[in-house]
């Protein structure tokens, strides 16, 4: 199984900054050090390439990012400080995502050690996030004739809201979300499948929600491919997500999620998401447990 990392994933920020940088660099050194993964299951991506961040991005919005251009009020929506190291995160991010699903329809399994960047519209990006990468990668699959049909499975405690909007409409792609009501962002956008969940929801009924939900959307969608993507937000010790699910309620999460596409014959593709537990080694725990869980299934 391929494990896609690359160390331009990070750029420095204030030590005020409420983004937890290191989890990746950390979730891939956790994974070695247990021997989990080896370097053999490692891959660094180049940059992603213009005319396929192009696909899904508006060329003004997209210039304005690569060029520094950018105003004020869009970099405060974004949440990171412009850089030319954004942009190679953001890059990099994107062609990580494209190599594991590329990887996985040979595989069956491959993870990003980041991504996930669901808040990204095509003409902006907010929530941390600057470039849409599962949707960049299901429009590189269908362009290159790879796959046509896709379901993103996002369990992120916050809505996959720029996901959503982009694929609004379009019979190829299903979006399902199960995400906190009264969580970012305010305004929902309309996917295929919406679970709005209340604060304080646990593991039980979390688990219950989601098994009730996700067989029939790969048994009657029948898509050719799956998109998980994995925020670990939803635990309880989470700044950001105020929903109760524990370390073990997430990795019962990821095994119900990906077993159910590797029953099916379903190439899986993990991205991260989000994650800001007050002890970033949580974090990097749960992380690392939608790979153990990948990797058990392979």
């Amino acid at each position: 199984m391929k494990v896609l990392y690359s160390d331009r994933y990070m750029i420095p920020l204030e030590p005020t900054h409420p983004f937890p940088m290191s989890k990746y660099r950390l979730t891939r050194d956790r994974l070695l050090a247990e021997g989990s993964i080896t370097h053999w299951h490692l891959t660094e991506p180049p940059l992603a390439r213009d005319e396929d961040i192009l696909l899904v991005h508006d060329p003004s919005y997209w210039h304005r990012c690569a060029s520094g251009s950018l105003t004020t009020q869009e970099v405060r929506r974004i949440g990171f400080p412009w850089s030319e190291g954004l942009v190679r995160r953001s890059r990099a991010s994107v062609q990580g995502t494209i190599i594991a699903a590329r990887s996985a329809l040979r595989d069956g399994l491959a993870s990003n050690l980041a991504g996930g960047t669901h808040h990204a519209y095509p003409d902006h990006g907010e929530g941390y996030c600057v470039l849409n990468d599962i949707a960049i990668a299901i429009r590189v699959l269908q362009r290159d004739h790879l796959a046509r049909r896709f379901a993103v499975i996002d369990c992120d405690v916050h809505q996959g809201n720029g996901t959503a909007a982009i694929f609004n409409g379009d019979p190829q792609v299903f979006t399902f979300s199960m995400h906190g009501e009264k969580n970012f962002p305010a305004r929902k956008e309309q996917g295929s499948l919406d679970i709005h969940l209340p604060d304080g929801l646990g593991d039980d009924p979390y688990l219950e929600i989601l098994s009730e939900h996700l067989p029939p959307i790969l048994d009657h969608f029948q898509p050719e491919m799956v998109f998980y993507q994995a925020g670990v937000d939803p635990y309880e010790k989470d700044r950001l997500g105020k929903l109760k699910l524990s370390i073990e309620g997430l990795r019962r999460r990821d095994l119900l999620v990906l077993r159910s596409c590797r029953l099916r014959g379903i190439p899986v593709v993990t991205t991260m998401g989000g994650g800001y537990a007050r002890q970033i080694s949580d974090t990097v725990e749960a992380h690392c447990n939608t790979v153990r869980v990948a990797l058990s299934l392979i």
